[in-house]
């Protein structure tokens, strides 16, 4: 391939995925979607062992600290009861979204929908756009497409990350976003889990924050 058939190439595709992803984006703005009265959230998935496309141990017990606060997470006072799980499809490299959200999985009685690839997250926002409205979603996802995921769902990387970006060393933030009646999104939040389950990674969480700021 000539470095100018490759760079039609990576012109095409870049606009292959850029003007769906816009599409989903202005659907969800315009509030034409299952959105209506929804709830997402929207983390990364636990730490990452040295090697291997599992979890660290400190990943493990991140991912089983999960299923006490998810099931106390609550939206303006009142318990969120969760209806459906995403996390990206499994692959060579990486299991880690899925396991991260098994213990919830198994604690709550709801199967995980594994079925998109990292980057066909927009396959699934069209999935969560035809389900009824009113449900409470949770996705586990890699923190390298959240912003473009967080763009698909209508809302700004830019205002809730530093950046725009999720800092490669932090694992413990959580996004929430809310739709209201039309499916227009009217509140979206970065929050910190501040979950008890290692004290020793605190420090290191704390630099990487500082760091990307």
């Amino acid at each position: 391939m000539t470095p100018k058939t490759r760079l039609r190439f990576l012109f095409c595709a870049f606009f292959a995925i850029a003007i769906p992803a816009a599409s989903v984006a202005q659907s969800v703005a315009d509030g034409n979607s299952g959105l209506k009265n929804a709830v997402i959230l929207i983390i990364r998935h636990a730490e990452d062992p040295v090697e291997g496309p599992g979890l660290s141990p400190v990943g493990i017990a991140h991912a089983r600290a999960y299923v006490d606060y998810f099931r106390n997470f609550k939206i303006d006072g009142q318990p969120l009861k969760l209806n459906y799980i995403f996390a990206a499809e499994d692959s060579i490299n990486s299991q880690r979204p899925r396991l991260t959200v098994e213990p919830v999985s198994q604690a709550l009685g709801l199967a995980i929908d594994t079925r998109f690839k990292n980057r066909r997250f927009l396959e699934m926002v069209r999935e969560i756009q035809s389900l009824p409205g009113g449900k409470n979603i949770l996705i586990s996802w890699h923190h390298g497409t959240i912003p473009d995921l967080l763009r698909a769902l209508g809302a700004d990387p830019g205002t809730l990350l530093p950046k725009g970006r999720w800092p490669n060393r932090v694992f413990d933030w959580l996004v929430e976003l809310r739709y209201d009646e039309n499916g227009r999104l009217f509140q979206s939040r970065l929050i910190s889990e501040n979950l008890s389950f290692d004290e020793r990674r605190k420090p290191a969480m704390a630099s990487a924050l500082a760091s990307a700021l």
